[in-house]
């Protein structure tokens, strides 16, 4: 959606340009950085259920099955992924917008950028939810224990 209307039009300078030149260097360094820690994550998930698998004896049980730490492992490799990935893109898009004078580039890269926030503002909402409930579920427990 464009308007062609010089009023509504706005224009970076070239101390913004040089701003988001700065951003998109280390949106990079983080987003490979968080790819990296994918891939670690991974490996540390494959490697708790092979040391557990390997070590475990009829004496030592943890309570749940080992193969249920890998799929934890796993899911929240899946969690952090998508945000890596949109901030990885919105590097991208943003040196490409930067370099070539790109508005389409431009939007792009913000586009992903409101992905990124988006994703992180509904994954606190969750967290914080999970926050509460389990701070509920303890002070009701508390009840329980004045009995004692």
């Amino acid at each position: 959606m464009h308007t062609t209307s010089e009023e509504n039009r706005m224009e970076l300078g070239p101390e913004a340009l040089k701003h988001l030149n700065a951003t998109w260097k280390w949106t990079m360094f983080l987003s490979v950085l968080g790819f990296i820690f994918l891939g670690l994550l991974i490996v540390a998930g494959v490697a708790t259920n092979t040391f557990l698998s390997a070590f475990k004896t009829e004496d030592v049980n943890l309570g749940i099955p080992e193969s249920l730490l890998v799929v934890l492992f796993i899911v929240i490799s899946v969690i952090y992924f998508f945000p890596v990935f949109y901030l990885f893109r919105f590097s991208r898009s943003a040196r490409d917008a930067v370099q070539k004078s790109d508005i389409l580039k431009m939007e792009k890269a913000l586009k992903n950028l409101r992905i990124y926030f988006t994703y992180i503002g509904v994954l606190a909402i969750i967290v914080i939810s999970i926050y509460l409930l389990a701070l509920a579920a303890g002070v009701s427990s508390m009840s329980f224990l004045k009995g004692i």
